[in-house]
């Protein structure tokens, strides 16, 4: 490392409750030269930037990407370079479906002093908000996380479509939106029963936080009807059943 440069920071900002940031994350953001920061941590938190930090967007939007991943990682080399300490602000946690880690790859080749500062994911706090536990002694002993849009170079998919279909637990899947009928039409292709319960939780965890429960049979209806959007997070199994039991947390406009 060099010693005139600066240190970047991977941080992620929770699932976007301002008040489920870490201390550490805060402190961080509140101390930034710099924060390029994604839209996913939401307005709040974006807003609670303090001003005298550089801000960036480099967000990815559904079609439009402010920034490239390329762009975004020699953007943080650059500004480590100048000597700043820099916040990369991600949603949930920057190691979970967040490219974190290609991010710190290139941070490493770079020779550039870097943390991370692990985040709360939105796999766990958005189906507990919408009062669905993704473990439960009754219901599910097992949960897996898998991302609903791949990379779109890979030659072929990394994920078995077959061994899901037989999984007995929770099923939780990021960014899922766009590709739910295919990833519903897959799970029922390969044996999985139609009946299964299904939540999509969009903006978990903020003011604005919306669930929608169906089934695999009948959910890319009920989300065509309701117009489900990004962000959003699916969670298919049968620990689904508690919603109405738990119930909703209700959430305060911040």
């Amino acid at each position: 490392m060099t010693e005139n440069y600066g240190k970047v920071y991977l941080v992620g900002s929770g699932p976007g409750d301002p008040e489920l940031l870490t201390l550490k994350a805060r402190r961080l953001i509140d101390n930034a030269d710099v924060v390029i920061y994604d839209q996913l941590p939401g307005e709040a938190i974006i807003a609670s930037i303090p001003k005298k930090a550089e801000k960036i967007d480099a967000g990815k939007y559904a079609g439009d990407h402010t920034l490239s991943q390329n762009s975004i990682n020699k953007l943080m080399i650059e500004k480590a370079k100048e000597g700043k300490t820099v916040v990369r602000l991600k949603g949930g946690d920057p190691y979970v479906f967040g490219r974190g880690g290609e991010e710190a790859q290139e941070l490493i080749r770079a020779g550039i002093n870097f943390e991370v500062v692990p985040g709360i994911t939105s796999a766990i706090s958005a189906p507990a908000y919408a009062g669905i536990p993704v473990t439960h002694r009754e219901y599910a002993s097992m949960v897996t996380f898998i991302t609903g849009h791949e990379d779109p170079t890979k030659n072929e998919s990394g994920i078995d479509w077959e061994i899901l279909a037989k999984f007995p637990g929770t099923i939780v899947i990021f960014m899922g939106v766009k590709m739910l009928e295919n990833n519903v039409n897959e799970l029922i292709k390969h044996g999985k029963d139609p009946s299964t319960p299904v939540a999509l939780i969009e903006r978990g965890t903020r003011p604005d936080q919306r669930v929608t429960i169906g089934t695999l049979e009948n959910i890319v209806s009920l989300k065509n009807e309701r117009k489900v959007k990004a962000p959003a997070i699916t969670i298919i199994g049968n620990v689904v059943k508690l919603h109405d039991e738990l119930g909703e947390q209700i959430l305060e406009g911040i």
